[in-house]
């Protein structure tokens, strides 16, 4: 299950300039944000999966706010005062990381299915019924059955498909499973973004 909490402790000063990471799980995979804050420069760098995305070599304010992408969502890191260092949060999409946490979980459901002997993710976005596998959007077709409706497509050279059917509770929703051949898969529960 994800751990809230855990999400929203805020990084405070490290040695060196490297002041916070943080893993965001989307739905074309897991990204890893690094913020460098040099301290006595106002130096800010960000670097996305590895990628530099942002560069300030010398800045007089030691606070403020850097926008940023991951991937196709739009992130800001904001620098705040706190006694003697400084405080680094993480806001995606305009919302605080608990609100888009509590969003990606409302709105994604996730598989690990193992076909023909490889480990695939697959995320289906409930609200535009994109299916992502392995990171890429799939090409999908829509099906409406007598009880819901079916998105299909491969997962490698098997044709799968991810059944929605109605629960019969209004509180519960719909039920999404993923059907590979012979096996049909239930959601697992992924955290969808940590701080470390």
């Amino acid at each position: 299950s994800c751990d809230i909490k855990r999400l929203l402790t805020v990084m405070t000063f490290h040695p060196g300039d490297v002041a916070a990471v943080w893993e965001v799980r989307l739905s074309d995979g897991v990204h890893t944000v690094q913020f460098e804050h040099g301290t006595a420069s106002g130096k800010r760098v960000i670097t996305v999966d590895g990628v530099e995305v942002y560069r300030k070599n010398w800045m007089f304010r030691l606070v403020g706010k850097e926008t940023f992408n991951i991937g196709k969502k739009v992130a800001e890191i904001s620098i705040s005062p706190k006694g003697v260092s400084f405080e680094y949060t993480l806001t995606i999409d305009g919302r605080s990381l608990k609100k888009f946490v509590e969003a990606q979980i409302r709105n994604t459901r996730s598989w690990l299915p193992v076909v023909t002997g490889e480990k695939h993710r697959v995320v289906l976005e409930i609200d535009t019924m994109d299916v992502y596998v392995d990171g890429e959007k799939a090409d999908v077709f829509g099906e409406f059955t007598d009880t819901g409706t079916e998105t299909h497509f491969t997962l490698g050279h098997q044709a799968c498909y991810i059944r929605a059917e109605s629960s019969g509770n209004k509180r519960k929703g719909l039920i999404y499973t993923l059907v590979t051949g012979d096996s049909q898969l239930e959601p697992v529960k992924e955290t969808i973004a940590e701080q470390r």
